[in-house]
């Protein structure tokens, strides 16, 4: 049987670790699926949703190079309905991989402000001139940041901010 990326498989749980399970799937191979692939929900420990012998419907996610078996079980279930099953609220389990959704994010009121990081710009085609400018305007940019909050330390102290020659 050629195993290929995208497959979905029976197996059984041959082994349960910290990181995750490992499945023998048809022509004897094991694979493994990781912690993570395992439930739509947050999995704190594997053992409370799979036991060794457990037969498993998986979906081969990777096969490297070396013949290791990337499995996902939670590819193969039903997507979950909006709304429910949703206990854990940390960003790591949202759904689309842990980024806000726009509906998510805080709305500035009164001119409050919520920092949002910069989606990072694509260099495939800038030049090396482009590339050099733009991160000396982003270094600029930090140091600036940088040296702001640096700076209402030491007015803190007291003595107006100068050299003192004790």
């Amino acid at each position: 049987m050629q195993l290929e990326v995208g497959s979905i498989l029976e197996g059984k749980v041959t082994g349960i670790a910290k990181y995750g399970a490992f499945v023998q799937i048809p022509g004897g191979k094991t694979g493994m699926v990781h912690i993570s692939e395992i439930s739509n929900a947050y999995v704190k420990e594997i053992s409370d949703h799979l036991s060794e012998n457990d037969t498993v419907t998986v979906k081969v996610l990777a096969i490297s190079e070396d013949g290791k078996i990337s499995l996902s079980i939670k590819r193969c279930l039903p997507p979950e309905p909006a709304g429910e099953g949703r206990q854990d609220s940390r960003p790591g389990n949202r759904p689309g991989g842990g980024r806000p959704q726009s509906s998510d994010r805080p709305r500035g009121n009164g001119g409050s402000y919520s920092w949002q990081p910069k989606r990072p710009q694509s260099t495939e085609n800038m030049s090396f001139e482009d590339m050099m400018n733009r991160f000396k305007q982003t270094s600029n940019d930090r140091m600036s940041d940088l040296k702001r909050g640096v700076e209402p330390k030491r007015s803190r102290r007291g003595g107006g901010g100068g050299n003192h020659s004790d």
